[in-house]
């Protein structure tokens, strides 16, 4: 009678044990899919595949993740939505390409003088870190990260001050819009996806965003010319997010095994954009481009002419109900990282392209 009642103990325990732990054999394995607008050709989209491999690795498959690149399950206006619908479990995009609806990050995408991808990507993560915005509340954010500061660069009319902006057409998104019209410029929005052919077809007389996407996007074939104006560089805040409730559903062990890969990854990509940005310099020089450096004194005037874009974004943040004090401090905090992580890109010999 002891013995067969010791069975049912053990088999009960067995039982609970089973269906205890993180990955239950009998449900099979978790399936999830992941939305990116870039192509697969893209660095970051390469990067993103990887993520997904070294997941299901890490899980021995018991997590499967199908991705999906070039737009094929969300365009890059449907990426969030997509996400907090369920119609993507993961996705990754930009703040820009639905602007307006990240009030407080868009903060990031402020001129502020970010001198390369690597700094904005720590910058950014920090910044979420610290101030953990509500508006990132209805999907779970795995991490940030930005590309290399935006440049100027044209096809035909070289741009070395500020006069030389006038009546120029470049690609532009987000915050980059208001930054060129306080240059003196005209934004044009236009998808990455299509500005190639906006550029072949005079849609646009140029492009307003890092140098990794002369190479990455081939818009080096076209252009010839480039302004370093890093000066006011400022930085697209891409972002890798999961539905809430499908990360909510996930067992403690695979949400641990996520959240070690992300915390990886986020290095992974923010060493990528800085290193992108150097090949891809030497890219548009070999296709017969030129870089021209803006000296101190009209690099200075730029910064004064983009300011108001900054103490327009307060204002702006004032009348949606949100605190002057805070919006400045939000500021602030990010030329403090820019600074700090400034002198830890040379402490720890991070490439960026000069």
């Amino acid at each position: 009678m002891k013995r067969s009642v010791l069975l049912v103990l053990i088999t009960m325990l067995f039982i609970l044990t089973a269906f205890s732990s993180g990955y239950a054999a009998s449900t099979g394995p978790i399936k999830l899919n992941y939305g990116n607008f870039m192509p697969t050709t893209i660095p970051y989209s390469m990067l993103a595949k990887q993520f997904c491999d070294e997941i299901n690795k890490r899980t021995n498959g018991k997590v499967q993740i199908t991705y999906y690149p070039g737009g094929t399950l969300l365009t890059a206006t449907k990426v969030y939505d997509g996400v907090v619908n369920d119609m993507a479990d993961i996705g990754l995009c930009h703040i820009a390409y639905t602007r307006g609806r990240f009030p407080v990050t868009e903060t990031l995408n402020l001129p502020v003088g970010y001198p390369s991808g690597w700094i904005a990507s720590q910058v950014m993560n920090d910044f979420y870190d610290k101030f953990k915005p509500k508006e990132w509340d209805a999907v779970h954010v795995l991490h940030f990260f930005g590309p290399g500061p935006q440049i100027i660069a044209t096809v035909k009319k070289p741009v070395r001050k500020l006069e030389d902006l006038k009546g120029v057409k470049l690609r532009a998104a987000g915050k980059a819009a208001d930054v060129l019209k306080a240059l003196g410029g005209t934004p044009v929005a236009v998808e990455m996806p299509d500005i190639y052919d906006g550029l072949q077809r005079g849609v646009v007389d140029g492009t307003y965003d890092s140098m990794e996407t002369w190479m990455s996007w081939k818009t080096g074939e076209l252009l010839r010319f480039a302004a370093d104006s890093r000066v006011v560089g400022f930085g697209y805040p891409f972002y890798i997010i999961m539905n809430k409730d499908k990360w909510n559903s996930l067992p403690d062990d695979a949400k641990k095994t996520f959240t070690e890969v992300a915390s990886e990854w986020k290095e992974k990509y923010a060493v990528l954009s800085s290193e992108l940005d150097i090949p891809a310099r030497d890219y548009l020089r070999k296709q017969g481009g030129q870089i021209f450096s803006l000296s101190p004194e009209e690099g200075a005037r730029w910064v004064k002419a983009a300011e108001p874009v900054i103490e327009q974004h307060v204002k702006d943040m004032e009348a949606k109900g949100f605190k002057k004090a805070d919006s400045e401090a939000q500021v602030k905090f990010i030329k403090e990282r820019i600074t700090y992580w400034t002198k830890e890109e040379k402490a720890r010999n991070i490439p960026r392209a000069e």
